[in-house]
């Protein structure tokens, strides 16, 4: 078996203009170094040798001229978004008296901006391609078999039926082996037919770095929700404007034709479009930007961004009225939402939630519905300075009969990391197409130091069992934003959490 790794261009869809391979080749270990097709229409050059170290001080060594498309920086791209917001856009939900809000005794309007965020597995990327004239072996870690299957044989030039998956356990995935394009299986399977071409019968394993991955992979994509609301002069809810602004995941898969109705990719607006609260005069819209960045599902998909918003807005909503949050939440629920009323009391009270939280403390609240199962989170918190500690998570679930109620408390225990990770931490910002982020070093993950102290109850139920990898992502960060203007007064709009940028209210 050979390693490979390769040099891929800066900008996505980029191409090599021309290369120099002689200091690369002339590294020991090293056998071919090769140009070949990369995702996006791209190509990029393949180093391979007897061994990563060698191969990877190759690349390092590699000199390469492109040719880059144009591409976005993230503080022109959020002006765009802003400046489309203004704009109608396509209707995904119109309820009732669209002069509703306009016509209200008081109005609060709010602007929210999520990043671009990786997947940042624990292992990167990598796969081993057995290529022989007759079928296809390819080992790796991947979420995606049947799609896999069928894009390496295309681009082998074989079957499906000759194309044999050897799943992996992975390292981590959270989507990002489940790409519709199977990027980093097709690379493998074209580096694998280079090697033939230069003389090289053997099998392959192509590796991604993790600065290969968060430089050139696929992202979460960027979002600006702009949200106009209503109430009268007893403060009770009477409209609800709420526009979307962002790439569409789906456009140009094999999941457009069930997934994007009139232009409108449905991952966008899940948990808006089909909230659980009875809102009056609901009217949500969408726009959907050409923008030249990969984008692909990541962690609990829309509901990424969507309940944030939806769940911090509510709690302004109960704060506003002096209301109890999830007394105010109860109080909005629909009498068929028998399930959110469950996760809601059991959060209450195993949370400690009625009594007084610690000096210094305060706890927030969010609960929210993706994959078939809702998922309730308290958090409790403290601020020194501009810096957010979560001291304590309590979590409540209803996911139909628990099979294993271990890997349920697993599941939402890693889906709240991951979602803290994104909110305290994590985004990926461009400069002129070039993604800024390499590595932990500046795309941070949560640590074991500010791991908080985390508690998951099961609703006891007899239904058909529902997801339970991605419930616990979506409402962790409302919950902790909503503890923190417990304690400060201040409403955080952007993520990461950026106390210095807080709105008070």
């Amino acid at each position: 078996m050979r390693v490979a790794v390769v040099a891929r261009p800066p900008v996505f869809g980029g191409k090599v203009a021309s290369f120099d391979p002689a200091k690369a080749r002339a590294v020991k270990g090293v056998d071919a170094v090769i140009q070949v097709p990369v995702d996006r229409g791209g190509s990029g050059v393949a180093v391979v040798g007897k061994g990563y170290w060698p191969v990877k001080t190759a690349r390092d060594a590699l000199e390469v001229k492109w040719e880059l498309p144009a591409g976005p920086t993230t503080a022109d791209q959020m002006r765009s978004y802003r400046e489309l917001a203004a704009k109608p856009g396509l209707s995904a939900r119109a309820d009732g008296d669209p002069q509703a809000v306009a016509n209200a005794a008081r109005r609060i309007e709010a602007e929210f901006e999520f990043p671009y965020l990786a997947h940042a597995p624990m292992e990167p990327l990598n796969a081993v391609v057995d290529l022989k004239a007759d079928g296809c072996t390819v080992y790796c870690g991947s979420q995606f078999q049947t799609i896999d299957q069928i894009r390496i044989a295309s681009t082998a030039g074989l079957q499906p039926e000759q194309v044999n998956m050897v799943t992996m356990f992975a390292g981590g995935g959270f989507g990002r082996r489940a790409i519709p394009t199977s990027d980093y299986l097709v690379e493998a399977v074209n580096v694998a037919k280079a090697m033939k071409v230069a003389g090289i019968d053997a099998p392959v394993k192509v590796i991604w770095s993790r600065e290969d991955d968060i430089k050139g992979g696929y992202y979460r994509p960027a979002h600006l929700h702009r949200v106009a609301i209503g109430v009268d002069a007893a403060g009770k809810l009477v409209g609800w404007q709420h526009t979307v602004v962002g790439q569409s995941i789906l456009k140009g898969t094999a999941f457009e034709k069930s997934f994007v109705k009139d232009g409108i990719d449905s991952s966008s607006t899940e948990g808006i479009v089909d909230t659980p609260y009875s809102i009056p005069n609901l009217q949500v819209t969408v726009h959907h930007p050409e923008v030249n960045v990969p984008v692909l599902w990541w962690r609990s998909v829309g509901h990424s961004h969507t309940a944030y918003v939806m769940e911090t807005l509510i709690d302004e909503l109960a704060r506003g009225a002096k209301q109890d949050p999830i007394a105010y939440r109860l109080s909005l629920l629909d009498a068929k939402y028998t399930r959110h009323r469950a996760v809601l009391n059991l959060v209450r009270e195993r949370s400690g939630w009625s009594k007084p939280a610690p000096a210094g403390r305060a706890r927030g609240v969010a609960i929210h519905e993706s994959f078939g199962t809702v998922c309730a989170h308290v958090a409790e918190v403290s601020v020194q300075g501009n810096q957010i500690r979560v001291h304590r998570v309590t979590s409540a679930i209803d996911c139909g009969i628990a099979v294993n109620p271990l890997t349920v408390d697993a599941q939402v225990q890693s889906g709240m990391v991951y979602g803290l990770s994104a909110a305290l931490h994590s985004q990926i910002t461009l400069k002129n197409g070039q993604v800024e982020q390499t590595n932990f070093g500046d795309y941070p993950v949560l640590r074991i130091n500010e791991m908080p102290e985390i508690s998951v109850h099961i609703v006891p139920s007899g239904a058909d069992p529902t997801g339970v990898g991605e419930p616990g992502t979506p409402p962790i960060a409302p919950a902790v934003a909503n503890a923190v203007f417990a304690l400060t007064g201040k409403r955080l709009r952007k993520l990461p959490f950026d106390l210095a940028a807080a709105t008070s209210t």
